[in-house]
């Protein structure tokens, strides 16, 4: 039967085509170029701060979950040399793996402890904690400014609030009066189980905006931070009360409108010391350095809360303009190598032609390398790079493929179509990560120069092809699942993550095309 006019498939007007090349490669460039400039913040008060939280566990492997890791006591002596220079006191949390010597070490370096004593499910372990704590609480009461027994246990909820009590009466007993002891825990916990504060000298709570259930951003977080302070004040009158971890994270997934960057955390922390000095409260800064150990129960982002890095360097200065990527101009020679072998690859002698692979291949470019960014940040071990290697390494030649087509397409000639199950691994690939990211999202981060690649090339190949054979099943399938599950993804963040919105245009990229040429066969085969 022959196919009547209106239902005969139309070419469409090539200039949005043109248009979404030139937007993606200026939106590469430009992406790349505000990461590096520079940001104005207000200075902190003074570059000395009062107390900070620390964990030796920097390095490659190190976790402080391996029963046979130590810390040695020159190392301990190099860690405290240093932040010596920054700090007036650290904290600990635990006795263990050579951490009992702290406060010994500190006090050559002119530093005071809040000396952490660890406590779980275990009991003898707990034990063997709390009579390592005292014995060291006894030997350097001049160095302590008090003793935390157990930490975030009530969160954790490996401990009842009796057994806790309990811990914290014998700590108590056994140390010298003049050695305060206190317990630390969320500051929520706190208002939960306030029989603990009958068995402390004084309340540590810890306040993060960053995980709170309902995400602060950054420019509310020190308010919000006050307001908090101010609440436990009145809950419990009389008693003091010391903020013992506050601190933003420097890299890894945003929650809400609350985005863990370098220039954040800057912020952050600049605009806490300055209330802190106002209102002359005690506190503890979370953390020295960052910790790669914590990506693995946190993700990307529990890595990154240290004040310098894994490399005991600052991570930004506490005066004058922040810089979130000094090396920002990575992202314009990917952008730049990219536009070249794109071009030069799929040159046919004609203008249109290599200028579109040129777009393209800058697209691509900045969006591997804003990829490869986030990759050194998440990456733990050679499983991950190689995996991460991989899907990069496939989402180039989808782009590489579809960008020629699209090429082809400007000039009027029909290219060899891409194979119908590489649509299918991408789309399933994307529903993969969606199904993460709607029930186990909280840790994860959201891969968009990956996802890029594939999604707005076979976006731009179905407006220049808009009449293709019917999707077969599975991918109308998944084209049907994709917008459901990330409409999901931008309603628990409840609309102010900019991540999940952009994670939505995606999906909609990716799965809109498909639904349309599915339509667009139904309509044909009806006439």
């Amino acid at each position: 039967m022959a196919m009547s006019d209106a239902a005969a498939p139309r070419s469409r007007s090539h200039w949005p085509v043109w248009l979404a090349l030139v937007l993606a490669a200026v939106a590469g460039i430009a992406g790349w170029w505000w990461l590096g400039r520079p940001v104005a913040l207000p200075d902190a008060p003074s570059s000395r701060i009062a107390c900070v939280s620390y964990a030796p566990y920097r390095r490659a492997g190190e976790t402080p979950f391996d029963p046979n890791a130590f810390i040695s006591p020159e190392r301990i002596d190099a860690d405290l040399r240093a932040l010596s220079q920054r700090f007036d006191c650290v904290r600990t949390y635990a006795q263990g793996q050579g951490l009992a010597a702290v406060p010994t070490i500190a006090r050559r370096h002119g530093m005071q402890v809040l000396m952490g004593i660890w406590l779980a499910r275990d009991p003898v372990a707990n034990a063997r904690e709390v009579a390592m704590g005292i014995a060291t609480a006894n030997a350097n009461p001049d160095v302590l400014r008090g003793v935390i027994v157990g930490n975030e246990v009530l969160l954790r909820g490996e401990l009842s609030p009796q057994v806790l009590a309990g811990y914290a009466r014998q700590v108590r007993a056994a140390i010298p009066a003049s050695v305060p002891v206190t317990y630390a825990d969320v500051w929520e916990f706190w208002l939960r189980f306030p029989q603990m504060a009958r068995v402390v000298d004084y309340l540590t709570i810890h306040i993060l905006p960053y995980w709170e259930d309902d995400p602060v951003p950054p420019e509310h977080a020190v308010r919000h931070v006050a307001a908090v302070y101010a609440r436990m004040q009145h809950a419990f009158p009389g008693q003091r009360v010391m903020i013992g971890e506050t601190g933003w994270p420097s890299a890894g997934r945003p929650r809400r409108a609350a985005r863990a960057t370098r220039v954040n955390e800057a912020r952050y922390l600049r605009e806490f010391l300055a209330y802190a000095a106002r209102v002359q409260m005690p506190y503890n800064v979370i953390e020295a350095f960052d910790q790669p150990w914590k990506r693995v129960q946190e993700g990307t982002v529990g890595g990154y809360w240290g004040i310098f890095d894994v490399d005991a360097k600052p991570k930004f200065p506490m005066t004058g303009p922040v810089v979130e990527e000094a090396h920002w101009w990575w992202g314009w020679i990917a952008a730049a190598i990219g536009a070249v072998a794109f071009a030069l690859a799929g040159w046919r002698r004609a203008w249109r032609a290599g200028a579109a692979l040129a777009l393209a291949g800058a697209a691509s470019g900045a969006a591997l390398a804003w990829q490869a960014r986030q990759m050194i940040y998440a990456c733990r071990d050679l499983l991950e790079w190689g995996a991460s290697i991989a899907a990069c390494v496939a989402a180039l030649a989808t782009a590489w493929w579809l960008a020629r087509g699209l090429a082809w397409r400007l000039l009027g000639v029909e290219p060899r179509p891409a194979p119908a199950w590489l649509c299918l691994g991408w789309l399933f690939g994307l529903t993969w990560y969606d199904l993460l990211l709607v029930f186990d999202g909280r840790y994860r981060d959201f891969p968009l120069g990956l996802f890029a690649l594939p999604c707005v090339a076979y976006a731009l190949g179905a407006w220049l092809d808009p009449a293709p054979d019917r999707p077969p099943l599975e991918h109308r399938l998944l084209a049907v699942v994709l917008p459901l599950l990330a409409i999901l993804v931008v309603v628990q963040e409840v609309g102010l993550n900019l991540s999940a919105w952009l994670w939505l245009g995606l999906n909609l990229a990716l799965g809109l095309p498909v639904l349309v040429a599915w339509r667009q066969a139904v309509r044909l085969r009806a006439q």
